[in-house]
């Protein structure tokens, strides 16, 4: 029986070669630790964990939080993630940039050099646990990693079984992480680009890292199965969003790429926060899929976003920040190794946090966009028309950090606001999406987070008091009838007042020193938005086509 270890100061090693499960994976390391306590994990971090010639040790900040680094890999490897091509799922991938097949012999060959590399490691972590709140789809995933800041990562991020779950329930697993993300790729296998291979296996049910010890890579590839099973199993959608609740259980969803605001948008301290990236839309309502959040913490202050800066203390995991010698003060302004510096947590250091973390249909549905070139309005009301066209064309920036290779803010088109983590055609999901909306009523309305005042280098970036501001009126329904303006060429419907917020600012316009260079601009954007629709033509409906920009 894979039982848990003992809870003794020092972590103790339990031989679990023996275990059908890990002798099916051809795992035989002898020195395992298996969910293990929060203490346990800086334990191995700070005192056991192997020395990295490749990256920084890992330390501790002076609030008790673990600070990890993961060499050269600071951000997502999109354009090495291989989808294994295989006859059950086939015909059903959406295959392409974002699927890039994989043969199951390359894979096969991948998949034995992380075993391989897993089993000849000092120490092996095993870390059991949920993705999905709602008992009724949930999956049970188990994680094998090499460090220990991995383990606690993923010990923040998925929901945490109860002692008797994992006696009961974790014989067996719905899907395994083989993370050997220390040991680089074999270029000379086919498919595999670079030393970097992610691949997933949608009928072993398996996802192999290689060559990366971004940590955002174990929790993005298990996003990317759930929107494969969730919409193919149980015809549920899976979302790119975050999701809080107001004091009356009315609920919010909000959709938008890293570096929209997702996550410091949800955490809102007059509203309870369901999460901050990952959700799925049932017939009951709304469940988060994961236990934990992962915010990026680039200029994180107290005074910006108080609940997500308290939650930097012992427990959190913060990724590739740097901190003052001496005091071990984090400094959040140095993004000396990557802009994309992140911080990982458990839903309950939130302190408004609702658990479990399920909710009602929602009330409002915002899209975030980070509009790097300063033409869209702070705010804008959506048809159910554009609701459809926006989302099938998830218009953003690219922020600097969150894929390797992004140092300024790069416009892009990601489907669904959430393109790279999308195994299926991205019809599937606005089609279930539209039906949700059309049953429950919802409102929707897009938001700009990008820049006001000109393009990215001219003007400046959303006041995010102005975005709360906002997001508050909405949530009030004081934004429901007040009279609003067609943007040209668009046709958003801008509301000319918001309680709290300059009126100047709300036709973007208005705040361009240069009207003409503002009409230019608006008028490039709205091309680059029928450009990018042209793919998805075929599979939209009249109305969504016709409630895109008319140039």
């Amino acid at each position: 029986m894979l039982g848990r270890i003992s809870r003794s100061f020092t972590a103790k090693v339990h031989d679990f070669t023996g275990h059908p499960d890990l002798k099916k994976l051809g795992i035989v390391n002898r020195h395992i630790y298996r969910n293990l306590m929060v203490p346990e994990y800086y334990e191995m971090c700070l005192g056991k964990e192997p020395a990295n010639p490749y990256t920084l040790p890992t330390t501790m900040s002076s609030t008790g939080a673990l600070c990890a680094y993961s060499a050269s890999a600071t951000g997502r490897s999109p354009k090495e993630k291989r989808v294994v091509k295989e006859e059950t799922t086939e015909k059903d991938i959406w295959w392409g940039k974002v699927n890039i097949p994989l043969s199951e012999a390359s894979y096969e060959i991948n998949k034995q050099r992380a075993i391989d590399y897993l089993n000849n490691r000092p120490y092996l972590y095993v870390v059991d646990g949920y993705i999905g709140w709602d008992p009724k789809y949930r999956l049970k995933v188990r994680i094998i990693c090499t460090r220990a800041y991995h383990a606690l990562f993923m010990h923040n991020m998925l929901i945490r079984p109860t002692e008797e779950e994992l006696a009961k329930d974790f014989d067996h697993i719905d899907y395994h992480v083989l993370n050997a993300g220390e040991f680089p790729a074999d270029t000379h296998v086919e498919g595999v680009t670079s030393q970097t291979s992610v691949n997933v296996n949608f009928k072993d049910q398996k996802l192999v890292i290689l060559g990366s010890q971004y940590a955002g890579e174990m929790k993005k590839g298990l996003f990317g199965v759930m929107h494969y099973v969730m919409p193919k199993k149980y015809g549920v959608v899976s979302l790119h969003a975050s999701a809080n609740e107001g004091p009356k259980g009315d609920t919010t969803l909000l959709f938008g790429l890293s570096g929209t605001g997702k996550t410091t948008l949800s955490a809102d301290p007059h509203r309870r926060l369901i999460g901050d990236d990952e959700h799925c839309w049932t017939d009951e309502g709304i469940f988060n899929i994961e236990g934990g959040c992962y915010a990026k913490c680039i200029f994180l202050s107290r005074e910006k976003e108080p609940e997500i800066y308290d939650a930097v203390r012992f427990g959190s995991v913060l990724e590739n920040v740097c901190f003052r010698q001496g005091t071990r003060e984090v400094d959040f302004s140095n993004v000396s190794l990557t802009e994309n510096t992140r911080l990982s947590y458990p839903l309950e250091f939130i302190p408004n946090v609702k658990l479990p973390a399920i909710g009602g249909h929602p009330k409002n549905v915002i899209f975030l966009t980070c509009d790097a070139s300063g033409v869209l309005p702070p705010v804008s009301k959506l048809t159910p028309e554009q609701s459809m066209y926006h989302f099938i064309s998830g218009y953003t920036a690219k922020v600097a950090g969150t894929e390797v290779g992004i140092k300024d803010p790069e416009s892009t088109f990601s489907a669904c606001f959430g393109e790279a983590f999308l195994p299926l055609h991205p019809s599937v999901y606005a089609e279930l999406l539209a039906s949700k909306l059309r049953k429950h009523g919802a409102t929707t309305w897009l938001i700009n987070t990008g820049w006001s005042g000109g393009k990215y280098g001219v003007g400046k970036r959303m006041d995010l008091k102005v975005t709360r501001r906002i997001l508050d009126a909405i949530h009030a329904g004081e934004l429901d009838n007040v009279p609003t303006s067609p943007l040209p060429i668009f046709g958003l419907h801008v509301p000319q007042s918001c309680p709290g917020v300059d009126p100047h600012i709300l036709t973007p316009k208005n705040t361009w020193a240069n009207k003409d260079e503002y009409d230019q601009t608006l008028k490039k954007l709205a091309g680059q938005f029928v450009e990018n629709f042209k793919k998805y033509e075929a599979g939209s409906s009249k109305e969504t086509k016709a409630a895109g920009p008319k140039i």
